[in-house]
């Protein structure tokens, strides 16, 4: 999550915060510092989740007591490494198309000691998801308790539904960067990234089989904002 309005009381809120909330004693903190550093010394955008937020969706998944977690995005491997290593028992498939990024994302991983634990699946996220729908349908792959899309805002819809389609009953799903700067409130925009962001806010909001919420957010990384849904306990 990145934007260009930022104000930097929300940084130092931020810093100060997570200082005590997850001070440098903790034993991943190490490593998510290097998957930090790693990827901006390899070129990567500096578009990674806050501490503060990627924490805030590893505690979730330890909330829901998740297995199995799916992420759209995984550009230098950050979150992941959040929710595998705040989740001993989690096993964290995350989809990335830049063959950069993975090759990043998988030294970092295994820097982290937590190859074992997340998969990186290298390729176009729907033909990704697809695939791996058809092996959670078939029984080959187990559903996911936790979905996190943080990838082509286009697709955010696509994503969603087939993230429905793969889930455990009563699942979480959060989409990143659907709020835009409050840009998401302008119905006339021409942006396809705003209009993928009102697409799968309104679609949600019809879908039966979850129940979402909207989130604004300010912080480090800017303002922006989350779509998050809960599946029903029995899908329709």
């Amino acid at each position: 999550m990145s934007n260009s309005t930022k104000n930097p009381q929300w940084t130092v809120v931020d810093e100060y915060a997570t200082s005590h909330t997850h001070p440098a004693s903790r034993p991943n903190t190490k490593a998510l510092q290097d998957a930090h550093d790693q990827s901006l010394a390899a070129g990567l955008p500096n578009i990674a989740a806050s501490p503060a937020q990627a924490k805030f969706l590893a505690l979730w998944c330890r909330i829901l007591g998740v297995t199995h977690a799916l992420e759209l995005g995984t550009l230098g491997g950050y979150t992941a490494i959040w929710l595998a290593s705040e989740n001993p028992e989690l096993h964290v498939t995350t989809i990335e198309l830049d063959a950069h990024h993975v090759a990043v994302a998988r030294k970092n991983i295994e820097a982290a000691g937590l190859s074992g634990r997340i998969e990186v699946i290298e390729g176009e996220g729907i033909v990704v998801v697809k695939r791996l729908r058809e092996e959670v349908l078939r029984g080959e792959r187990e559903r996911f308790g936790f979905s996190f899309i943080d990838a082509d805002k286009e697709n955010n819809w696509n994503y969603f539904d087939l993230a429905v389609e793969m889930s455990t009953p009563k699942a979480a799903i959060c989409v990143d960067n659907v709020v835009r700067r409050g840009r998401v409130a302008d119905a006339a925009s021409t942006d396809a990234r705003i209009h993928g962001a009102r697409e799968v806010i309104e679609k949600a909001g019809k879908d039966p089989r979850v129940d979402s919420v909207v989130i604004q957010t300010v912080g480090e990384k800017g303002y922006d904002g989350w779509l998050w849904a809960v599946l029903n306990e029995k899908r329709e």
